[in-house]
């Protein structure tokens, strides 16, 4: 059976009975706790909480996940994926332990033709919680098991909860066994190769505190309602159903090694488990990186991206060991698009920017290979010219951690070589930013805090929020809330939080500010509104300051918008979109918002693209912007459902969250469509002037343009010309010849410099016959040690000291220089002639005579010798030093 075959059917069973279904959410959640949607369940945790009233009492989905904790794991066993596909049924308050049990064991084991998986039920196996006798009665009497093919296991396996204090409880698995070609007998608890998990059903009833049950610690409550989750890992089920060993060998999978097989001429499965391993990496990686991509992320080096990063260049890694040079990711990212967009439609539809970053990507990665086998054949000739064979670990390390150099292919160049690598020492390194890595993410991991509050007042209905139609509402308070308590009242100077059940200021959301504006009572109490946010998408919760008399639960209120300020949002927000679509028009189609601000006067927009902008193309993007106001386009709204809106060509933003009616902003019709809840002007002439103020990197992939609009652009606009006047004032010149003289200017300084550096440099060359013929004698070796001037840089201080160095001609010498610099830095240079090294005086041997009296940094070759140090004040302190050391010798 197909995957795609085995997603439907699981899909259409849940449907059948009741479940409504849910698309997958994006991998990219706002979820402090989470890189990545590592499980079905993650964007139902709102309902599962109690944060939000479950739109429906069951619920269906086919989640894409991503887990990266095990990397570096991926590939050595047949196990460990990153990208998975999770088929999941949820309950919300609804059916509990038995019908649960039940739909998976008639999914499980009805025969295809009646729409299952035709699973035979007596190799199937259940585990249950230590003391969950309930589950395992349930077993029995539902799926008929005997009693041996149902196990007790720990909380270790048979719990679940987030890691972090909220929902949990007991699970019960099911498993297939394999066979005895596949390991041991026993069940579960002697052999998970042979005994695999399918299906895992959590019965969320409990409250989880800072302990969690899976170490044997009491939960510290009960759930207000009982919830379903259960999931199913369509990859493991699919590998079954295909009678296959793993799911390296699926249909979904396979054909990305077929590719590389093609690619490398090498075969999979021919006996050399060190190939296997590399192919396994290309196929999993290949799947994970185009998902990960297509949900807006670009490779970085933080958080998301830097681990989009290293799963695209482990890929590039694995090809090369396999023989391949040329880039490759494209390649296997058109693999990727034709097995997996059935399911996901928008892989192909989206290709050409997929595409395009991976093969980015893959570009400056081959750039980083070749910069670090520079740097790598330096330090292995600096171990040859010592003597040495083994390159340390804290090299091995820099070379990954700073140049991302992988250490398969240091070993493997160090080998040519007739190195070593200390691969412990490296190995220690590594482990120690791991425990780093996990203990700041761990520092980040919250609690859900008690929200208890919103839900007592979730439960009286949600806001209904009027702002698209009026400015000003006639509202009632339904809450007053501070510290996550509810209060009676509140006086003059008082800050709290205010819930209404009617409200036309618009909350935070969708890179809009909310609104400024006031409450009042029919009493005089004024109220000024200086934030606004939204509790589970359906509460809006004001953040006041009570200016003038007091305010009580139950009282009757005016909620008005600031005019002013709403105009300035809705300039600032359909600027947001006129410019993106601007973009999109100049840049291509590829050219995808991935983040944006805006606010009265100002917007900013983020996307995915790879260099800077030409000074052309930010005119072009700027004037297709501006002539779309002057076009005077009508802005319509549109509701309609997710289907509808892809229908319509609407861009939807990366990692947002939406309803099952979704709201469309059109701009001009097909020009600009976007998902969006924003407030909106109703013409684009209304917008104004759109004066781009910049752009610039946020990382990696990611640019950022930024603008004024309406009256913030005319302001910005009369100073740019101001200070055109000026210069020009002070130039004497007409305003169109300020550039011409200004560049004009520019070059006379530059000249003037340039001449300056070569006086300077001739000066500083004149001195070296005064310097040599100071050298003083030690042990028969010419030694020149001294402070030069204050400020000479690495590149004079060197040559000074090679002219030093060439004047004392045959005889053994050293020429040590130090100048001092800024913050009490010093740069010195130690030079030594060919009759020296003879001597057994070799320049970067040296330096670790006098480099602790200024605490210094550096070395190099035996006839030079050059770094820096942070303390100038020991300069005396290392002539001297050096001076011994030569004495010594």
């Amino acid at each position: 059976m197909q995957t795609h075959e085995i997603s439907r059917r699981f899909r259409e069973y849940f449907t059948d009975h009741g479940h409504t279904p849910v698309p997958s959410a994006s991998l990219i959640l706002e979820d402090p706790n989470l890189l990545f949607v590592n499980a079905g369940m993650v964007q139902f945790k709102p309902y599962f909480l109690g944060d939000a009233p479950a739109p429906w009492p069951r619920a269906t989905s086919i989640q894409k996940c991503v887990r990266t904790g095990d990397i570096d794991e991926v590939g050595k066993t047949t196990r460990h994926n990153t990208f998975f596909q999770m088929a999941g049924n949820f309950s919300f308050g609804d059916y509990f332990k038995a019908q649960a049990i039940e739909h998976a064991w008639a999914l499980l084991t009805n025969s295809q033709s009646e729409g299952g998986y035709g699973f035979d039920p007596d190799r199937l196996w259940a585990t249950v919680y230590t003391d969950d006798d309930e589950a395992l009665d349930l077993w029995k009497k539902i799926a008929g098991l005997p009693e041996e093919r149902i196990q007790r296991r720990d909380g270790k396996d048979n719990y679940w909860d987030m890691g972090i204090p909220g929902p949990g409880g007991p699970c019960s698995e099911i498993y297939y066994d394999r066979g005895p070609e596949h390991g041991r007998e026993g069940g579960p608890v002697a052999d998970e190769d042979r005994y695999l998990e399918v299906w895992n059903l959590v019965f969320m009833q409990d409250v989880r505190g800072e302990l969690s049950p899976k170490e044997g610690h009491k939960p510290i409550g009960s759930l207000p309602r009982r919830n379903i989750d259960t999931g199913m890992g369509i990859e493991r089920v699919a590998a079954l159903l295909q009678g296959v060993d793993n799911v390296y060998e699926t249909d979904l999978v396979r054909p990305v090694i077929a590719k590389a097989e093609e690619m490398s001429g090498r075969r999979y499965g021919a006996g050399n488990p060190v190939d296997d391993v590399r192919f396994r990496v290309i196929a999993d990686h290949a799947r994970s990186g185009m998902m990960i991509i297509g949900d807006g992320v670009t490779p970085g080096n933080e958080a998301r991206g830097y681990v989009l990063r290293r799963l695209l260049r482990r890929i590039v890694r694995s090809v090369r060991l396999l023989g391949v040079q040329e880039p490759v990711l494209g390649e296997f990212a058109a693999v990727v698009r034709d097995t997996m967009s059935p399911s996901y439609p928008e892989l192909a539809t989206d290709f050409p920017r997929i595409e395009s970053i991976m093969r980015k990507e893959e570009e400056t990665f081959l750039a980083t290979l070749a910069s670090g086998s520079r740097i790598f054949d330096l330090a292995a000739d600096r171990l040859v010219d010592d003597g040495k064979a083994t390159l340390p670990g804290d090299k091995a390390f820099q070379l990954h951690d700073t140049y991302g150099f992988p250490i398969d292919l240091t070993l493997e160049m160090a080998a040519e070589r007739g190195l070593s690598v200390d691969e412990t020492g490296f190995r220690e390194l590594m482990a120690e930013q791991r425990a780093r890595a996990k203990a700041d993410a761990a520092s980040r991991k919250t609690g859900h805090g008690d929200q208890s509050v919103y839900r007592e007042l979730l439960a009286q209905g949600n806001t209904v929020f009027t702002g698209y139609e009026e400015l000003t509402t006639e509202a009632k308070v339904i809450g007053l809330v501070r510290d996550g308590k509810r209060l009676s009242g509140a006086g003059e100077g008082e800050i709290l939080e205010v819930i209404l059940d009617r409200t036309p200021l618009y909350a935070e959301a969708g890179g809009q500010e909310s609104d400024a504006g006031t409450i009042t009572t029919a009493s005089g109490a004024v109220l000024e509104v200086v934030d606004v946010q939204k509790i589970a998408r359906k509460l809006w919760v004001h953040q006041v300051r009570v200016r003038s008399g007091e305010i009580t639960e139950g009282a009757e209120v005016e909620a008005r918008v600031d005019p002013e300020w709403r105009v300035g949002a809705r300039q600032g927000h359909s600027g947001t979109h006129v410019v993106h679509a601007a973009l999109r028009q100049v840049l291509g189609p590829t050219a995808l918002q991935s983040g944006s601000y805006n606010k009265p006067g100002y917007l900013r927009l983020d996307f995915a693209w790879s260099g800077a902008l030409s000074p052309e193309t930010k005119s072009e993007i700027e004037e297709v912007s501006n002539l779309a106001v002057r076009q005077d386009l009508p802005v319509q709204v549109v509701y309609t459902d997710m289907g509808g809106a892809q229908e319509l060509g609407a861009v939807a933003l990366f990692g947002e969250t939406y309803d099952e009616t979704v709201r469309v902003v059109e701009i001009g019709g097909p020009w600009s469509r976007e998902l969006c809840g924003g407030t909106h002007v109703e013409h684009s002439s209304q917008i104004g002037p759109i004066s781009l103020l910049g752009e610039s990197s946020v990382g990696s992939g990611s640019r950022r343009l930024e603008a004024y609009v309406g009256m913030d652009a005319m302001r910005y606009l009369a100073k740019e010309r101001a200070l055109v006047q000026n210069l020009a004032a002070m130039l004497k010149v007409p305003d169109v010849e300020v550039p011409a003289r200004v560049e004009a200017l520019v070059d006379r300084l530059r000249n003037a410099e340039r001449e300056l550096e070569k006086l300077r440099a001739g000066q500083l060359l004149s001195s070296a016959g005064t310097l040599a013929e100071q050298a003083e004698d030690v042990r028969g070796t010419a030694l020149v040690a001294l402070k030069v001037p204050d400020g000479i840089g690495g590149g004079d201080l060197r040559n000074l000291a090679v002219e030093v160095r060439n004047r004392l001609g045959a005889r053994p010498g050293v020429v040590a220089l130090f100048s001092a610099g800024d913050g009490g830095k010093v740069a010195f240079v130690v030079a030594t002639t060919a009759a020296a090294r003879d001597a057994g005086l070799a320049a970067g041997k040296l330096v670790p005579a006098f480099a602790p009296a200024i605490e210094a940094r550096g070395g190099g070759k035996p006839d030079l010798a050059q770094g820096g140090g942070a303390n100038a004040g020991g300069i005396g302190e290392a002539v001297t030093a050096l001076r011994r050391a030569l004495d010594g010798a």
